[in-house]
């Protein structure tokens, strides 16, 4: 089992030197990755609603340091830590600038980036960076991908999608990671399952809270479909990394059935969660550690490497 952490994007400790602090002592603490959010823009009045809390509302204040920039950020002060963008909205951005600078980013981390996508989900950030339809997000994300594909070859390319088109480039220096930095598909949606099934190295689902638990009986049948759909697009089910994102955005500890969230409790019950989980196939679990001082994350983050991770023994 490997094991990610989330960073800060927003608030009092997402200065450079805490962001620096968290990931050199998660580093330390053999944490295997790092994730690192994305919004570059946020409309004052947002209808959207946010999937991942039971009342709909996003749970941010407003600011965010900007995806890639901090991912290079943090490349330069680690040595280890994957840099998962998590996730990388894709039509948010211009989809052969994207693809340079996250080759740029593998580069400089001597291949250390994992690209978390999704589709996006605030209708509002959309219209704010003129982005292309949010309607049509869903095929202009999958036409995005595989123009990354194409570019990141390094070979001279040309593509002439429904969405984007380029006479014949050539786009170097290539990834470090041949034939590219893995792609991990975020969401456990249907249309999530076949984006993962037909253009994803992972899948990469949001659960472990009151509004998408993902308890171990629906991971079982999601991952079953996922294996059924890879399988289908004739590539190789066994070469997936399965991962499993357990955010606080809501804290309950209880599901609507009563039952108990997963990655809630005592340690026994977490480390018991991991275990679970590892035997479904997860194989890097993510979690929580953000909080409003530094001392108390780190505090965190120290417990849950001595008191849960290594005593699960995976």
């Amino acid at each position: 089992m490997h094991y990610g952490f989330y960073l800060p994007t927003r608030g009092p400790t997402s200065k450079p030197d805490d962001l620096e602090t968290l990931v050199q002592r998660g580093e330390a603490l053999g944490f295997h990755s790092v994730m690192i959010a994305d919004h570059i823009i946020f409309p004052t009045q947002i209808d959207s609603k946010y999937p991942y809390t039971v009342s709909g509302a996003f749970p941010g204040d407003g600011d965010a340091l900007e995806q890639l920039t901090l991912m290079a950020f943090i490349a330069a002060k680690t040595e280890k830590l994957r840099l998962v963008s998590s996730v990388m909205i894709l039509p948010h951005r211009n989809p052969v600038a994207t693809a340079k600078m996250l080759a740029t980013v593998d580069v400089l981390s001597k291949g250390r980036v994992t690209v978390g996508v999704g589709v996006g989900w605030m209708a509002e950030e959309f219209d704010a960076l003129n982005a292309p339809d949010f309607a049509k997000r869903g095929a202009v994300s999958d036409e995005y991908l595989e123009i990354f594909a194409k570019l990141w070859t390094g070979e001279p390319v040309s593509h002439n999608g429904a969405s984007y088109q380029f006479n014949e480039v050539s786009c170097q220096p290539t990834p470090v990671q041949r034939p590219g930095p893995p792609i991990w598909i975020g969401g456990h949606s249907r249309p999530a399952l076949r984006r993962a099934a037909k253009y994803g190295h992972g899948w990469h689902p949001v659960g472990a809270n009151a509004a998408a638990p993902l308890p171990p009986d629906e991971m079982a049948v999601l991952i079953s479909e996922l294996k059924q759909l890879t399988v289908a697009e004739g590539r190789d089910f066994d070469a997936m990394t399965l991962s499993f994102k357990a955010p606080l955005y809501d804290t309950a500890t209880t599901m609507e059935d009563g039952n108990r969230r997963p990655f809630s409790g005592t340690n026994d019950q977490l480390i018991e969660d991991i275990h679970t989980y590892a035997n479904l196939g997860i194989e890097e679990l993510i979690f929580d550690f953000r909080s409003p001082t530094l001392t108390e994350s780190l505090d965190r983050m120290e417990k849950c490497a001595a008191e849960i991770m290594t005593p699960a023994g995976l």
